[in-house]
């Protein structure tokens, strides 16, 4: 059973003739993404900020499950978001160069870690966690006064 909202989508790929300025409500474009890295900036919701701690970006189709790690059109892992190595069946719009313009509504963007895909909240909290916990666990190293002279 899927969840409410959730539809099962099939599009054929389009060529747009301009691009696209407002893209289907809950689908992702490059605009989208901006708006994410925006919301999201300053934490590890964002790859600048979790590629540290092993993430890397990821996309997941809630329809079927299925995840992928953001990919350059040639294949190649992209160290940030990019729509262009999308699976062809995720994309519903591409320009007149190819490049994605829109993608089916239930892909969202987020990282994958240790083969788990975690959503950009996910993500943001288990590095705030673990920053915190590092800095628990990290050892008092600050300066040492000296002993108190004898007389």
């Amino acid at each position: 059973m899927r969840s409410p909202g959730l539809t099962r989508r099939t599009a054929k790929i389009g060529f747009a003739s301009e691009p696209d300025r407002h893209p289907r409500p809950g689908s992702l474009c490059d605009c989208e993404l901006e708006s994410q890295n925006e919301a999201y900036a300053g934490t590890g919701g964002v790859s600048q900020n979790n590629r540290a701690a092993g993430f890397a970006p990821a996309y997941q189709n809630l329809a079927t499950g299925e995840a992928v790690i953001s990919r350059f059109a040639d294949g190649r892992p992209s160290p940030v978001h990019v729509l262009d190595g999308l699976p062809d069946a995720w994309v519903t719009a591409r320009d007149e160069q190819g490049h994605v313009r829109q993608t089916l509504a239930t892909v969202i963007a987020g990282f994958m870690r240790g083969g788990v895909f975690y959503t950009r909240d996910d993500a943001a909290r288990l590095v705030a966690d673990e920053t915190v916990a590092g800095a628990a666990a990290a050892p008092d190293i600050s300066p040492v006064s000296p002993p108190p002279r004898s007389r």
